[in-house]
């Protein structure tokens, strides 16, 4: 058990058998009070075995079980565990063991040295564990019924000191109790004296049959029931006394809360301790410490943290110890920073000064240190430091994150915000896009006076851009360029809004839409200057072709412009308004970004990132890709490998297309099924999955990111069987590259990860769905796709599992035809 948590399983969702080890029999089996007799008939040849039985509410439940002959000593042992036919599950609270000694030494004949019955649950319906005492009732057998004859317990009236010291011996072995091994040592000698005391006391009258309910018990059950798979509960290192097996007899399964008043406050004693070892008169000791070999062990683990570990206390003691020989270590950085109490003013310099000296770290660590969780202006300003080393393209990857970092800056005017300016001044690609998502946030109340500050320092210093030092206006030109995309964004709304209150057909509205643009808003088919493209600055649009442009038919009427470039070539765009891209867009730049990653150690998926910008917080563009979606595709030619054909028709191809073709769907699939498992991309069906005539199939639509899912039971990937019968279904070698494309991308993504977490946690402010209402469950969502836990090569069994649970998913696929239906009758 692990912090404050209170745990407990119910013992009829255990489905193991019932399971105990009987031990020994302690005691004179000839009993002084019987004649000389009785006496001969015991004989020191005596083979004994012990028969075990289970009573559920007074009925024998299942079979009896015996132990095997043992002779007879002093204590006679059998040492044997016993399995019955019955399960946990199947017991309640009235449950017991009859329990009986039966002695075969005479010919033809049994008889029974004693019996006893131990009942199962306590007064607190809690499955009793560890070892259990029982006094044998002489010449009787074990009776299982609910108010027993033979009871194993001793009667309070004739317990002594033996009795109350083996209580505590049962807790000490549970580990209740705390193990202090010299004072043990001398305590088991003690009791060895008590044990002698009671049995001359009571002439070694009675007998005592040892038997040991196991303590590993839920442990087994988790291992059962992971599979080797995914575990349902975290693994539990100490039971303690807080185990509870509930009976099934509980009319409902109830939270159990238990409250303690001491959680969340600091300890006095532990604070002035932790002041005393990092007093500054410390550090010239601390400087010569080396760390020992199990304390290495221990660091390099720590240092193997995900982000989003916090740190025990224990933890941060030992990197602040020996944080003079992590120096060298520019992983340790961020997590030496994490110990560091800021409030203390001569640690806190302390901490700054070794930062300064430190090795230097990478730009994902500098994107952690960034996060709400640093506060200090010198911390976050180093973190700027290590961002000017960046490139331009690498700096615009993180772009959108820094921008919602600014919410996290002590002041307006902060090291981050001049650094983003100055960047952004210096390449007109970067300024766009930081105009952009400066003025998304103008609408946050919240922190409108603070992008309202960074907005007017960044017109500013666009007005001020000189060429050769000259001030020949192209600032200002630059700056007016920009302002000219909003004035397009307003015209396209106006339009919008115009087209929506066309009753009729989605042709009516296209009629209408041509109209506009040939009419009233004709200064749109030719603009008077170049205004550079929003979704991408490099190119320069010149008006708006009217006969190409259209209008969805959905919900919102989203506008397919098409416009003319400076080049004389074609672009087409997509325009929403009523819709929320600020989530799409995270998506799309996160699908780029990884991208990236995978193209860097060369494996090229053939993903499609296409462009998508929010210009306000209900409006935006989206780069249009030709395609088709799956459903039309089927819907059309039955099947993907029937439209692939149309377009790369190969006869010495597999499955007449040509392997070029059929290699980059695969590769395609293999790279979307890995992203969208990671982000947790919900509501998948053939209408956003959607294919290119080269092959390349692609994911749109990202309403629900991170586990969020409007259907129930969805599986872990979108891989439905039309896909895997493209490749020549799952037994052919198309299919196996497939799965190895999927589990190489996986690894890849996974040594990344610190970077995609840091990512994400800057977001942490963004008032975007899926985040905004619990950003710290949504962070831990992600890093449990991630499995950290697994090495490379366990990584790629969980993932084909994965696969194959995504494929033999049938609850989908009824969705998906369900989905069909209801797109038909829209």
């Amino acid at each position: 058990m692990t912090g404050n948590e209170f745990r407990f399983f119910l013992s009829c969702d255990i489905n193991l058998p019932v399971t105990f080890r009987v031990e020994a029999l302690e005691g004179d089996l000839q009993d002084p009070s019987n004649s000389v007799e009785d006496s001969k008939n015991w004989s020191p040849t005596s083979e004994l075995y012990v028969e075990c039985a289970l009573y559920i509410d007074g009925v024998l439940f299942g079979l009896t079980t015996r132990t095997r002959l043992a002779a007879i000593e002093k204590p006679c042992r059998w040492n044997e565990l016993v399995t019955l036919s019955a399960k946990y599950r199947d017991l309640t609270a009235n449950a017991q063991l009859a329990l009986t000694v039966w002695d075969v030494s005479r010919p033809r004949q049994e008889v029974a040295v004693g019996g006893a019955t131990l009942r199962l649950f306590n007064s607190k319906k809690q499955l009793k564990t560890g070892k259990q005492k029982l006094r044998l009732w002489r010449g009787c057998v074990g009776d299982g019924a609910i108010a027993t004859s033979t009871p194993g317990k001793v009667p309070k009236t004739e317990r002594g000191e033996l009795e109350r010291l083996e209580k505590l011996l049962n807790k000490y072995e549970r580990g209740q109790l705390e193990h202090i091994p010299w004072l043990d040592k001398l305590t088991m000698k003690a009791m060895e004296l008590v044990k002698e005391e009671e049995s001359k006391r009571s002439g070694g009258t009675h007998l005592h049959l040892i038997v040991d309910l196991p303590l590993s018990l839920v442990d087994s059950w988790l291992e059962i029931s992971s599979g080797g798979e995914t575990k349902l509960f975290e693994p539990i290192q100490e039971l303690g006394a807080h185990l509870l097996m509930q009976s099934p007899i509980s009319p409902c399964n109830e939270l159990v809360v238990v409250w303690d008043p001491e959680v969340g406050r600091q300890n006095p004693c532990e604070n002035k301790q932790l002041k005393l070892a990092r007093s500054v008169t410390r550090g010239m000791i601390d400087r010569d410490m080396k760390p020992s070999a199990n304390e290495r062990k221990e660091i390099q683990k720590i240092l193997k943290y995900p982000p989003t570990r916090n740190l025990s206390g224990e933890e941060r003691q030992l990197l602040w110890k020996f944080r003079f020989s992590l120096m060298s270590e520019r992983r340790a950085l961020t997590k030496f920073l994490r110990c560091v109490d800021w409030s203390d003013a001569q640690e806190a310099k302390q901490a700054v000064d070794l930062m300064r000296r430190w090795a230097k770290i990478d730009i994902a660590d500098a994107l952690e240190l960034l996060s709400p969780l640093f506060e200090s202006e010198e911390v976050r300003a180093y973190a700027v430091t290590v961002l000017e080393r960046a490139e331009d393209e690498e700096l615009h990857c993180y772009l959108l994150q820094l921008v919602q970092a600014l919410r996290f800056e002590r002041s307006d005017k902060s090291r981050l915000a001049f650094f983003l300016v100055l960047r952004a001044v210096q390449n007109f690609d970067l300024a766009s896009f930081l105009r952009w998502y400066i003025t998304v946030e103008l609408s946050d109340p919240s922190y409108a006076k603070r992008f309202y500050s960074i907005y007017e320092i960044f017109e500013d210093s666009m007005m001020k851009i000189t060429v050769n030092g000259r001030e020949d206006c192209v600032g200002e030109k630059m700056w007016q360029s920009l302002v000219r995309q909003t004035e397009l964004t307003a015209q396209l709304c106006t339009i919008m809004r115009d087209v929506k209150n066309v009753r009729g057909s989605t042709q009516k509205k296209i009629d209408k839409l041509r109209q506009l643009l040939s009419g009233l808003l004709s200064e749109l088919t030719y603009f008077d200057e170049p205004i550079p493209l929003p979704l991408d600055p490099t190119i320069l649009i010149t008006g708006i072709i009217p006969g190409e442009s259209s209008i969805f038919k959905s919900a919102l009427h989203p506008l397919r412009l098409t416009f003319r470039t400076g080049g004389g070539a074609k672009c087409k765009v997509i325009f929403k308004k009523g819709d929320d891209l600020r989530q799409d867009q995270l998506v799309v730049q996160l699908v780029s970004l990884m991208d990236r990653l995978l193209k860097s150690v060369n494996l090229d998926l053939h993903l499609t990132p296409y462009r998508v910008l929010a210009t306000a917080q209900d409006e935006g563009l989206v780069e249009f890709i030709p395609s088709k979606s799956l459903a039309q595709v089927l819907s059309e030619h039955k099947t993907i490998v029937g439209y692939l054909q149309q377009f790369h028709p190969d006869e010495a191809g597999p499955f007449g297309i040509s392997a070029t073709c059929l290699e980059t769907f695969v590769k395609s699939c293999a790279g979307y099924c890995v992203i969208m498992y990671i982000l947790g991309v919900g509501d998948r069906h053939l209408d956003n999955l959607l294919l290119r005539d080269d092959g390349r199939l692609f994911h749109v639509d990202f309403g629900f990111i991170l586990g969020r899912d409007p259907k129930p039971f969805p599986p872990p990937m979108k891989l439905c069987k039309e896909m895997v019968e493209a490749m020549g279904g799952a037994e052919s070698q198309h299919y196996g590259r497939f799965k190895s494309y999927c589990c190489e991308a996986y690894n890849i993504l996974r040594k990344s990860s610190n970077l995609i977490l840091n990512l994400f946690h800057l977001m942490a402010g963004a008032n975007i769905p899926d985040i905004a209402s619990d950003p710290e469950k949504g962070i831990l969502k992600l890093q449990e796709k991630f499995r950290l836990d697994l090495d490379d090569e366990e990584a790629v069994q969980f993932f084909q599992s994965l696969i194959n649970d995504s494929v033999s998913a049938l609850f989908p696929q009824m969705v998906e035809t369900i989905h069909r239906w209801a797109q038909y009758w829209r």
